[in-house]
C-alpha cells in the first residue's frame, strides 16, 4: 500500500469516527510524524480528503476538518433521496430476485443483531452494507454507484451525530427489509417508495437527536 493511500485511509477513518473533530487543524509536521510518513504523501492524502469534502483549506490556518451542520444534513438527504431512490428502482428492474430475497430474510432477523452484545453493532451495519453493495452491483451503472459511494462517506459521519438507539435501528431494519422485498418482487415504484420512506424517517431521527460535536456555525 502506498504511503499516501495509507495516510488517506487513516485520516479518513479518524474524521468519520469523530476522532478528529470538526475544526481540527491537520498540521503537516504533526500529521506526518503521527502517521510515520513524509510530507509529500501526506499532502496527496490531504488533497484527496479535500476533494471529498472531509477537509478544507482555511487560509493561513492550513487544512482543517470540515463541520457538518443541520443545513448540510438536509442537503445530503436531498441528494440521497434522488440517488438511492433511483438505484432501488433500477435494482428492482435489473437485480437477481434471489439475492434480495435472502437479504430480506436476514434483515427481518436483524433485531437479534441490534439487541446483541456488540455496542458498535458491526454485524448489523455490515448487513446494511451488504444491501448497499447488492444494489450497487444490480444497477449496472458505474457512475451512479460511484456517486453513492462518495455520498456514503458523509452519511457515516451523520450517523455518528444521531443517538444510536435500538428502537430506531430496529425500525430501520424493517424499512431496509421492505426495500429488499420490493426489489426482490421486481417492483421499481415500490422499491423507490420504500427507500423514500426510510430516508424520511432517518432524517427525522437525525434531526430530533442531533448532538453537535461543537458549537454550530451559521454562515
Amino acid at each position: 500500500m502506498r504511503a499516501s493511500d495509507k495516510a488517506y485511509a487513516a485520516l479518513r477513518d479518524d474524521i468519520i469516527e469523530w476522532r478528529l473533530a470538526p475544526g481540527t487543524v491537520l498540521g503537516e509536521v504533526e500529521q506526518s510524524e503521527r502517521l510515520g510518513i513524509s510530507r509529500t504523501p501526506l499532502r496527496e492524502a490531504l488533497s484527496r480528503l479535500t476533494a471529498e469534502g472531509l477537509t478544507t483549506t482555511a487560509g493561513g490556518r492550513g487544512v482543517v476538518v470540515t463541520d457538518i451542520s443541520l443545513e448540510d444534513i438536509d442537503e445530503l438527504f436531498e441528494l440521497r433521496e434522488t440517488l438511492e431512490g433511483k438505484a432501488a428502482a433500477l435494482a428492482a428492474e435489473r437485480g437477481d430476485a434471489a439475492v434480495f430475497e435472502q437479504l430480506r430474510r436476514e434483515l427481518l432477523r436483524a433485531p437479534e443483531l441490534i439487541s446483541g452484545t456488540d455496542p458498535a453493532r458491526h454485524d448489523y451495519y455490515g448487513l446494511v452494507g451488504r444491501l448497499d453493495t447488492a444494489i450497487d452491483a444490480a444497477i449496472s451503472n458505474a457512475y451512479l454507484a460511484q456517486a453513492m459511494r462518495s455520498l456514503r462517506v458523509h452519511l457515516v459521519r451523520v450517523r455518528r451525530l444521531a443517538a444510536d438507539d435500538a428502537a430506531r435501528l430496529t425500525a430501520a431494519a424493517a424499512e431496509h427489509a421492505a426495500i429488499a422485498e420490493a426489489i426482490a418482487a421486481g417492483n421499481p415504484r415500490l422499491a423507490e417508495a420504500a427507500t423514500t420512506l426510510h430516508l424520511h424517517r432517518s432524517l427525522s431521527h437525525v434531526k430530533a437527536t442531533h448532538v453537535p460535536h461543537q458549537k454550530e456555525h451559521h454562515g
